[in-house]
């Protein structure tokens, strides 16, 4: 390696690292606001009965029936007890029940038919969002597909990290 590439190495992992350093507030505020968009959509449609954590428990849930735990797994819920919130939507009659037929201590949950509507809601309105940053041209440079794709890449190497510690 050359005098100038040795120079230049350093300044490139330092650029790298504070671009990584400020995806991940990126992140964290995305979420925040994502939650926030849910709440006001829900205000706006007179939905007060249910929390953005809860209602994205809700959407991330979907058709599948699934445990507390493999829900957990598949969603981001910043700060959230997703059992306890899992109760609150049992008991709203947002989401079903069912013990496990194999192990019978093994609970299931599943959408009832008022949790699907607020599945649509939210659907729509990331639907009518999607729509709009099409139209705009927010998506297209970079491609949405490349950051997603990056964003796998980094979400692997987390899981990794994690299974690596345990």
């Amino acid at each position: 390696m050359n005098a100038i590439a040795r120079q230049q190495a350093p300044d490139q992992a330092s650029d790298q690292s504070a671009a990584y350093f400020h995806a991940l507030r990126l992140l964290e505020r995305l979420h925040r606001l994502m939650l926030d968009l849910v709440k006001d959509e829900f205000e706006r449609i007179g939905r007060a009965d249910l929390t953005p954590v809860q209602a994205m428990l809700l959407y991330n849930l979907g058709e599948a029936e699934v445990s507390a735990g493999e829900l957990r797994s598949r969603g981001m819920y910043q700060g959230s007890n997703v059992s306890y919130n899992l109760k609150k939507l049992v008991a709203s009659g947002y989401v079903t029940q069912s013990r496990n037929d194999q192990d019978r201590r093994a609970i299931r949950v599943r959408l009832s038919d008022a949790g699907q509507a607020v599945r649509d809601d939210i659907d729509r309105l990331f639907a009518r969002h999607a729509d709009d940053l099409v139209a705009s041209g927010v998506l297209d440079d970079p491609p949405l597909a490349r950051v997603n794709q990056q964003l796998r890449r980094i979400e692997r190497y987390w899981s990794e990290q994690i299974r690596y510690i345990y």
